[in-house]
């Protein structure tokens, strides 16, 4: 479905800020007609996720401090109260499952892989949502990350360097301190740990939008 494959894309940042996205371009990319394209944008403009004008040409949002200062202080709202439930409720399954993905995400870092390590890093954050049991903020969450994305383009440009060099080590010792907080069913560290880990990325995103 291109409206889904789209949407990830998004999310992943595969797109810069204010890129132009033709229906003609994407129709060739994902290998169909203009309709399910021409439907993919309107809904995704309906999510504040593009710019889409009268003429159906749609752009990705450009970034400014402002927006990113919105986008994240209604995410460490909303995804810290995730996370708290999160600790409350996950299970034994649930945890072990966590403890894989971020062992994943460890090592996607090590390799040099950073689209790896994105993903890995988007998994570890909703696994520890989804055990909340709420899916509304599931899914509030998940609009605020693709309306985010523009800003994952950014990140995952400054980070890449970083990551050839061996430098990352403070993103994956922030995911082991949430860890490490679920572990001991800590619901207000895991929360201070989730909102360091968004405070992080949100200061290192205001010194690269100046």
């Amino acid at each position: 479905m291109v409206y889904s494959q789209l949407r990830s894309a998004l999310i992943n940042g595969d797109f810069d800020p204010g890129q132009a996205l033709t229906i003609s371009l994407l129709a060739g990319q994902f290998g169909t007609s203009h309709m399910p394209v021409r439907e993919a944008l309107r809904r995704l403009a309906a999510e504040n996720a593009l710019d889409v004008s009268r003429n159906g040409s749609a752009r990705v949002p450009p970034v400014t401090l402002a927006r990113l200062d919105d986008l994240c202080r209604a995410r460490v709202a909303v995804e810290g109260l995730a996370v708290e439930l999160g600790t409350r409720f996950i299970t034994a399954e649930d945890l072990a499952r966590l403890v894989q993905i971020e062992d994943a995400h460890t090592a996607a870092a090590k390799a040099g892989n950073v689209y790896s390590m994105l993903v890995g890093n988007r998994d570890f954050h909703f696994a520890i949502y989804r055990a909340s049991g709420s899916d509304v903020l599931v899914q509030l969450i998940d609009t605020l990350w693709l309306r985010f994305g523009p800003y994952m383009r950014m990140l995952s440009k400054h980070v890449k360097p970083l990551v050839k060099n061996g430098t990352h080590e403070p993103y994956i010792r922030q995911h082991l301190a949430i860890l490490a907080a679920i572990d001991r069913r800590d619901e207000a560290q895991a929360r201070a740990e989730l909102e360091r880990d968004i405070t992080i990325t949100w200061d290192l995103l205001k010194e690269l939008c100046g």
